[in-house]
């Protein structure tokens, strides 16, 4: 699969690494070149500067040949318009895009763009946690 990841932040770098060492190709786009430190010495993907908002920098990223755009950046109006351009102009058949506002998500649904809130996600998790201490150790040593 071709995976093309807008952020190497934590969670970008940690799925770009994941995702390469199963054997997909992986490019990972970041404004800020040292964000790729994040990344492990062994990273067989492409690491590219640029702003995945730029329709020359997706090109340049061979977005034409994506499977699966991930928009994990810290901005949600980042991660929408980029994650818009990906899937309407560029035709990726799969799009998420990270939201931190879970009210935005039900924007960037109708827009038909997959999300995840992970605000809603750690809120839901350390509540569980709370809740159900005894069935939920595992989770608490995450």
């Amino acid at each position: 699969m071709n995976i093309l990841i807008m952020g190497c932040g934590r969670v970008g770098s940690s799925l770009a690494s994941s995702f390469s060492q199963k054997g997909h190709t992986v490019i990972i786009l970041d404004i800020n070149s040292t964000a790729f430190q994040r990344l492990p010495a062994d990273f067989e993907g492409t690491a590219i500067v640029g702003n995945g908002t730029d329709q020359d920098t997706l090109t340049g990223a061979n977005v034409n040949d994506t499977d699966v755009f991930l928009a994990l950046t810290q901005g949600d109006n980042r991660n929408l318009m980029a994650a818009q351009i990906a899937k309407h102009i560029f035709k990726v058949p799969r799009v998420l895009s990270r939201v931190y506002d879970k009210n935005r998500a039900d924007i960037f649904a109708k827009l038909g763009i997959e999300t995840f809130s992970s605000t809603y996600i750690m809120s839901n998790m350390i509540e569980d946690i709370v809740i159900n201490p005894e069935t939920n150790e595992e989770k608490s040593n995450l």
